[in-house]
């Protein structure tokens, strides 16, 4: 009975846990079921609404500016990098100004001349700021674009930095900002290059204007070239109201451009181009080129284009080195010669006769530049290269090909002459080389001799330098390199390494007999001004009149030098082309070639080296320097920094004087004794450990010189007296 009892009280107990669990189920039935029907009634029902809740949160998306990446120097100096600059506007036809509210009025505080914010003041501080109009031109100005009612009114024709806005958002009336004094800037970047124009049309530049990509854009040059590796990939922001607060929020971070280090020495650059300027200014020629290219790699260490922008001025405009297509004139001759020595035409000791120096073929004249003075006579082939002679080396190039020119032309595409250099310079010329029977181009029958001497045919200036620099370089072309890397963060993802054109442009003989002609050219020939007492230069003299619609003899002279130094064991090759000077006798060797000299001595002087084991000693020169006497232990302590050898065996007091050692081995380090009461020994000492001693004496102390202390107006020994004066003389 009892065992009942307690079976029905415990069926009991459990049917009250069942009826909570089945009420706490039903309660979170009944939430879960209104969580459902609000997430219905707000996905579906109430969608719009709570849409526009949502764009009422956020304003629209922002794109963030890449970095455009940098572009270095071989050594790493930054050539070229980008900053932000600033065009200014006033929008007259904003709101502020159509339909000013009633607790602000723009257009009674922009024309109220009492106003802190007024016109005047305003004008009063672009004036001080911009400095290019006065305070009353800058009030009628902005008076004018404000009755223009202009919605793009330029405060300012040019640009300004971030650090000068930061600045003029602080002016008068334009503190308000846009939507209170329609004040509004116009982002810009611009490519600066520390080194002003060194290089800068190889550098290249970009177009200001930011795309709507949030993308800058190459326009030329290596920028041009690496656009789309320099610039980068914009970023995207939204402004977001967080908290009853407006907030920045990234929602793609931007990708910076990668960073690229050129070929370019900075040093050899700035050389270069000093140079060519000098002499451009020396001779008044309308534009100049000049490139120096290292010999075994082919990298570009420099490369200038200067016109003359006005009377004495030149900058950078045209990449004249790798875009002209120009006809070559003399430097050319060293092609032809190659080709007719590789096809056993002739032998350097061949001789031609030039005659007076002129010569008539197919009824059209040829002359030589000396037949104001009777021509060369009979000279040999390698003579008519030192000479320069047109009619020798088309005499030459005649007696092998007349009958069958084709033959010749294929000999110049052999050697490399029309070879595709597949340039890094977007905008690139490339070398044009008729050929008999191309019905594209016009062969005549004076074609084949006037080609010999570098007319009839368009080469740019830095194939010639390819086609030379091969020469110096074993008879292996190389391709002009002007990038070395590729950098992204500072490491590097690409390396570009030098490449080979041709291996080889001619045989072993050739190449031996034409570098012969070229060191010829300068010690015997019209190269004699390019002649050095301090580094040996080989190359060509190049001198052509310069076409201008079809007619040569008003168009002015074309005049060039094309070499390499130091000929016995070329480091470098360079080419300088000068066009149209207007002072002294156009000629290739003066002009031209003075540049290269200057170029070539000022490199080798940089760039010397010397064991100093074996240089002859100076009868001057001392084993060790001279040493200040003082505090003991520092002496010893800069002593051994240097590692000078020193005696220090007799040192009883703190201070010491410093003397050579009598075999002048090492330096020997005495004891300067101090008494009490007499004037201390300073001679030998530096000036602050000399002052200190006297004034610690009692002594009023005043110095003159620089140096160690080699007198001193008191006498050592003598009694002191309390403030007496003491001059000390250093030396």
């Amino acid at each position: 009975m009892e065992e009942n009892e307690q079976n029905n009280e415990r069926s009991g107990h459990n049917g009250r846990i069942l009826l909570c669990y089945f009420i706490v189920v039903l309660m979170l039935c009944g939430v879960a079921g209104g969580i459902l029907f609000c997430a219905f009634k707000t996905a579906f029902i109430e969608r719009d609404k709570w849409l526009e809740v949502a764009e009422d949160q956020q304003r629209p998306n922002h794109l963030i500016l890449p970095g455009r990446g940098n572009i270095y120097s071989a050594d790493g100096k930054l050539m070229a990098t980008s900053v932000p600059r600033y065009y200014l506007y006033m929008d007259f036809k904003a709101d502020c100004f159509v339909n000013p509210g009633p607790k602000w009025n723009s257009l009674d505080t922009f024309l109220n001349s009492k106003s802190p914010n007024s016109v005047d003041s305003l004008a009063a501080y672009l004036s001080r700021k911009l400095k290019d109009r006065t305070p009353a031109g800058y009030k009628a100005y902005l008076k004018r674009g404000l009755k223009k009612k202009s919605r793009q009114y330029p405060i300012y024709p040019g640009k300004v930095s971030y650090s000068d806005l930061k600045e003029i958002q602080k002016f008068p009336f334009l503190r308000f900002g846009r939507y209170k004094a329609g004040f509004y800037t116009k982002e810009m970047v611009q490519r600066q290059k520390p080194f002003g124009s060194l290089a800068s049309r190889t550098i290249g530049d970009i177009y200001g204007e930011i795309e709507e990509n949030g993308m800058t854009k190459g326009k030329n040059g290596l920028e041009l070239q690496y656009d789309s590796l320099l610039r980068g990939e914009a970023g995207l922001s939204s402004v977001r109201r967080v908290g009853g607060g407006w907030t920045n929020v990234v929602e793609i971070e931007p990708e910076d451009g990668c960073d690229i280090r050129t070929t370019i020495d900075i040093h050899i650059q700035d050389i270069t181009e000093k140079s060519l300027v000098d002499k451009l200014r020396e001779i008044d020629a309308e534009s100049g080129t000049a490139v120096v290219m290292e010999v075994q790699t082919g990298e570009i260490k420099a490369i200038t284009n200067m016109a003359r922008i006005r009377e004495g001025v030149y900058a950078e405009t045209k990449n004249h080195a790798v875009a002209d297509e120009t006809e070559p004139g003399s430097t050319f001759k060293v092609a032809s010669i190659m080709v007719a020595l590789d096809d056993g035409v002739c032998l350097p000791s061949d001789t031609v006769d030039v005659g007076n120096g002129v010569f008539m073929y197919k009824g059209a004249r040829m002359t030589d530049h000396n037949l104001n003075r009777g021509g060369y006579g009979r000279i040999s082939v390698e003579q008519a290269v030192w000479y320069s002679s047109n009619i020798g080396v088309a005499k030459t190039i005649l007696k092998g090909y007349e009958k069958n020119p084709k033959k010749f032309v294929e000999g110049l595409y052999r050697i490399g002459m029309n070879a595709d250099l597949k340039l890094e310079i977007p905008g690139s010329g490339k070398s044009k080389i008729r050929m008999p029977g191309d019905t594209l181009n016009y062969w005549s029958k004076t074609t084949l001799p006037w080609m010999s001497f570098g007319y009839e045919t368009q080469i740019p200036p830095i194939y010639t330098l390819a086609f030379y620099n091969a020469i110096a370089n074993g008879g292996t072309m190389m391709r002009p390199m002007f990038t070395k890397e590729i950098l992204k963060d500072g490491e590097t993802i690409h390396r570009f390494s030098p490449e080979v054109v041709k291996e080889s442009i001619c045989s072993d003989t050739t190449l031996a007999y034409i570098q012969d002609m070229l060191l010829g050219v300068v010690e015997k020939g019209t190269g004699k001004a390019v002649h050095s007492d301090i580094i040996r230069i080989a190359g060509k003299t190049g001198t052509a009149q310069i076409a201008s619609g079809g007619v040569y003899r008003t168009s002015g002279h074309q005049v060039a030098f094309c070499g390499y130094f130091p000929a016995d064991e070329p480091k470098y090759s360079c080419i300088v082309v000068i066009r149209r000077p207007r002072i002294g006798y156009p000629s290739g060797g003066t002009m031209s070639g003075g540049v290269v000299k200057a170029i070539a001595e000022k490199i080798y002087a940089s760039y010397m080296l010397y064991d100093v084991n074996e240089m002859e000693r100076d009868s001057t020169a001392v084993p060790f320097p001279q040493v200040k006497g003082g505090d003991r232990e520092s002496v010893e302590d800069a002593l051994d920094e240097l590692m000078i050898p020193i005696d220090t065996d007799s040192l009883d007091t703190p201070w010491t004087i410093a003397r050579l050692s009598a075999d002048s081995t090492k330096i020997q380090l005495v004891d300067l004794k101090i008494q009490e009461g007499l004037v201390p020994r300073v001679i030998g000492l530096g000036a602050k450990d000399a002052v200190y001693l006297m004034e610690k004496a009692g002594l009023q102390v005043s110095l003159s010189g620089i140096g160690r202390v080699v007198t001193q107006s008191v006498s050592p020994g003598r009694k002191i007296h309390k403030g007496q004066k003491v001059l000390l003389t250093l030396r």
